[in-house]
This record gives C-alpha cells, sequence and structure tokens, in this order.
C-alpha cells in the first residue's frame, strides 16, 4: 500500500518528478506568455525587474491595419528564447559575447490591456491607467502594441505612474510622428503620437531623440526640426555614422535633464524586407543586426526606465519573421538590463 504522501500527490505531479526533462517547455507548447513569463495582476509586479503589457488596438492607423495581433504573435515568438534558456541554462549571446541568465530577470506578463475598438479616448485611458499601475510599483513597463498612437497614453502612463516630472524620448522609427492634426484623422492617430508627447506637461522635444528616420515629412521639416530642439538622426545618418555612435548620442541628448527616459520601437524602422508585417513599411530602413545594435545599446543605460515595441502586424507576413524579430528586440533590450 502506498505511504500517504504519495497517495496524496497527483499522477501527473508523480510523473512530473520521475521523468527527466518534463520541466523543459517546448517553444510551441504551454500559454503564450511573453519569454514564458508568469502571468499576474497588473497591480502585483512590485517585486519584478519589469512587466509586460499587450494593446491590441489598431484604430488609430492611417494605413493598413493589423497590428492589434501584434501583442500575440510576439509573445508567442519570444518562447523561442524561454525555450533556449530553460534547456541550456545559462547562454552565451554570440552576438554581444556576453553571458546570459534569465533567470536574473523577474518578468511578469499582466495580459492584455482591456481595448474599446471604437472609442479612441477609452482606450487611451485604459493604457494609461494599466502602465501607470505599473510603473509606480517601481517596475519597468515593456508595452507591445498595437499601432504608433498607443505609445502616446503609454508614455504619460510612465511618467504619472512613476512620477517623474520630465521623461525623455528615444524613438526609433521610419516616420516623425509629429503631425499636430491630420484633416482625415484629426490630431489623435497614430502620426500624431511625438507631437502629444511634446505638447505634454512632461516633455517637450528637445527631449526627444529619433533614429532612423526616413520617407517623407512635411515642407521645412529640417527646419522644424532645429527651430523645436528636436533631435533627428535620419537613416542617411545611421548609414554614415553607424548605429551604436548614433543611438548613444540619441540617448545621452533625451536622458539630459530628464528624470528618465522612455523607448519606443516602431518595428517599420526596419526594412520591409527584412520586416514585412507592418502597416506603413518604408524602403532602405534598419537591417535586423542595426535593430538588434540599438536594442543592446539602449539596454546599457540606466535611465532607460519603460519600453515599448509597436506596429507589428502579422496579416503582411506569413513567415512570422516581423514577429520574431520585434520579439528580439524587447529581449535584446531586457538581457541587456537584467541577465547579463
Amino acid at each position: 500500500m502506498r505511504d500517504r504522501e504519495t497517495s496524496e500527490r497527483s499522477r501527473a505531479a508523480r510523473f512530473r518528478e520521475e521523468a527527466a526533462g518534463t520541466g523543459v517547455e517546448l517553444p510551441y507548447a504551454g500559454f503564450d506568455t511573453f519569454l514564458k513569463a508568469d502571468p499576474g495582476r497588473v497591480e502585483d509586479v512590485a517585486d519584478a525587474d519589469a512587466a509586460v503589457l499587450g494593446v491590441p488596438f489598431d484604430g488609430a492607423a492611417s494605413n493598413r491595419p493589423g497590428a492589434r495581433y501584434g501583442p500575440g504573435a510576439v509573445r508567442e515568438a519570444s518562447a523561442w528564447w524561454a525555450y533556449l534558456a530553460g534547456y541550456k541554462g545559462g547562454l552565451t549571446n554570440m552576438r554581444t559575447r556576453a553571458q546570459v541568465d534569465y533567470s536574473k530577470l523577474s518578468l511578469v506578463d499582466t495580459g492584455d490591456v482591456p481595448v474599446f475598438p471604437m472609442d479612441r479616448e477609452m482606450t487611451a485611458e485604459s493604457i494609461t491607467s494599466h502602465v501607470a499601475t505599473v510603473a509606480e510599483q517601481g517596475t519597468m513597463p515593456v508595452v507591445i502594441g498595437g499601432d504608433h498612437y498607443c505609445t502616446f497614453p503609454s508614455f504619460r502612463g510612465f511618467c504619472e505612474g512613476a512620477g517623474h516630472d520630465t521623461v525623455g524620448l528615444v524613438q526609433i522609427d521610419a516616420h516623425t510622428d509629429t503631425v499636430a492634426e491630420s484633416a482625415l484623422f484629426g490630431e489623435h492617430f497614430h502620426g500624431s503620437s511625438t507631437h502629444l508627447i511634446g505638447e505634454s506637461a512632461f516633455a517637450d522635444l528637445e527631449h526627444v531623440s529619433q533614429v532612423g528616420i526616413r520617407g517623407y515629412e512635411s515642407p521645412g521639416f529640417f527646419e522644424f526640426a532645429a527651430e523645436t530642439g528636436l533631435n533627428l538622426f535620419t537613416a542617411t545618418d545611421v548609414e554614415e555614422r553607424g548605429i551604436a555612435p548614433v543611438v548613444e548620442v540619441a540617448v545621452e541628448r533625451a536622458a539630459d535633464g530628464a528624470d528618465a527616459v522612455y523607448v519606443t520601437f516602431d518595428i517599420d524602422a526596419v526594412d520591409p524586407s527584412v520586416a514585412p508585417g507592418t502597416g506603413t513599411p518604408e524602403p532602405a530602413g534598419l537591417s535586423a543586426a542595426e535593430a538588434l545594435t540599438a536594442m543592446e545599446t539602449l539596454g546599457t543605460h540606466d535611465a532607460v526606465g519603460a519600453v515599448d515595441l509597436m506596429e507589428v502586424a502579422p496579416p503582411y507576413d506569413p513567415t512570422d519573421n516581423t514577429a520574431r524579430l520585434g520579439a528580439n528586440l524587447l529581449v535584446a533590450l531586457l538581457e541587456r538590463r537584467f541577465a547579463e
């Protein structure tokens, strides 16, 4: 007859104890949280280094929709790194040569914030409230969108929750998103997020650094940048100076006189031959290596207090490469910051 302790354990528990390998979860198995992190309530992340929030909203996009599916796709793609860490324990990052231990990273996935597809204003308040709740616990918000309008309420939530007076912005993007008003879309859409941040109580354009800008902007845009103090680094600047030096200067300028820095990465900063799954692709963008270097560089700066990844639109990429790269970008920053 079995002893009492054995009988009280389930057959499943006994199997997991006795069979080798049951502690390793395959990348395509289990629940799709970011990096297979434990799920948790947004109110209970005080003991974590970072907390993930998804924002499945693309109601403020002016071109192709689909970024509402970004959070799910990026979470699913991130399982690969969690699998490697669980299978091999400590890892060697062959790009950076660093020894990585993800057990040093305390991460919680709080799920998706409530969104209201026909109510942009209510959705914005939801984003602000949830990001603020994370920030007020001293935990880094990691936000996965969603179209790039979502950065504005997320930025506001971070500032309010953390109690910061001034926060700098490092924006890696193909577009400046500085439109004050559109005849079609009004003052609040994904082309206005940086304008709204610059007009907010927490920032001005002198604390905004933009990296990888290309395509077309309004007439006289370089004069506008000079007049407002916007720290503008075009794709050509990156080609001529290199991504790491540009990002170093960008984050230093954003952090100068600020309490913290918020990083936003629009996946359309990357060349669409590499990351086609986005709403407004522009040719001649960053390579995958340049994008990863940018996030690795930002991950070394203690001033960075929040990060988001926006505009991953999986319907336009049947290969899933865009979501995979997006996940890797967030992993790169978190790894550098917490896991080396």
